[in-house]
């Protein structure tokens, strides 16, 4: 069922949103080379926590932690642990939730680590501006397979792979609601858009194939050619002439 939020119910998304962005800035401040990503989930929660919110993630579906940590081939859903460090070169994609008075917020960075080459670098910036590339096309009535198309002509334009197994999503009181927002469709395609909704945008864009697959922990996502991949989200209000960005 799709839902039109309140202004009150806004109000509480753009703070949970806002918890999300401090969240993930912090990150980025915090992460090097030698770190491993159970310290980097444990930063995320404890700040999580002291703004009086919960980690939308923890225990979602059985999820081991607050935070999922995605490195390289891996695409989403990495699964933070004592026994895996940042190296030098490495991309890391970092996905991050938050429950605050009832309500969710939901947004993704790829840090880069150090010197990670021209090719891992323009992936990257490409997948991050793949997300406004859809974003500047977005206002109530617009359809969901434009937004889809945007993004996809973006990234394939530049020869890269558009994951379709993984889509975008509504977000309110629950952290996955209607409708599923794919990064890839038919302009004139799928639903209208309508004013108040809010919507997670999250291009997941590898360097190679689009095809992936999930490895034996029944978590984590990588690409089935071993070709790095990067996540770029953020959780959108749409407006009748366009959208605000909550988680930013």
């Amino acid at each position: 069922m799709i839902t039109i939020k309140t202004s009150a119910e806004i109000e509480l998304m753009r703070k949970a949103n806002q918890i999300v962005r401090d969240t993930l800035d912090l990150l980025q401040d915090k992460i090097k080379e030698g770190m491993t990503t159970a310290e980097l989930n444990k930063l995320a929660h404890e700040y999580i926590l002291k703004c009086d919110a919960t980690p939308s993630f923890l225990g979602y579906g059985g999820f081991p932690a607050s935070i999922c940590t995605s490195i390289n081939e891996q695409v989403v859903h990495g699964i933070p642990s004592a026994k895996v460090v940042i190296k030098e070169g490495d991309i890391v994609s970092v996905d991050c939730g938050s429950l605050y008075k009832g309500y969710n917020g939901d947004a993704a960075r790829t840090f880069e680590i150090g010197n990670v080459g021209e090719e891992k670098h323009r992936l990257v910036e490409a997948t991050k501006q793949s997300f406004f590339e859809g974003v500047k096309i977005l206002k109530e009535g617009v359809r969901l397979g434009d937004l889809g198309n945007a993004i996809q002509s973006y990234a394939e334009g530049l020869g890269y792979g558009v994951v379709r197994d993984l889509v975008g999503h509504g977000i309110g009181r629950e952290m996955h609601e209607d409708p599923q927002v794919p990064n890839y469709g038919k302009v004139g395609h799928g639903m209208r858009l309508r004013a108040n909704m809010t919507i997670a945008i999250e291009p997941m864009i590898n360097m190679g194939t689009h095809k992936v697959y999930i490895l034996d922990d029944g978590w984590t996502v990588v690409t089935a050619d071993n070709l790095p991949s990067a996540h770029y989200e953020n959780t959108v209000l749409i407006t009748q002439e366009g959208v605000e960005i909550l988680s930013l």
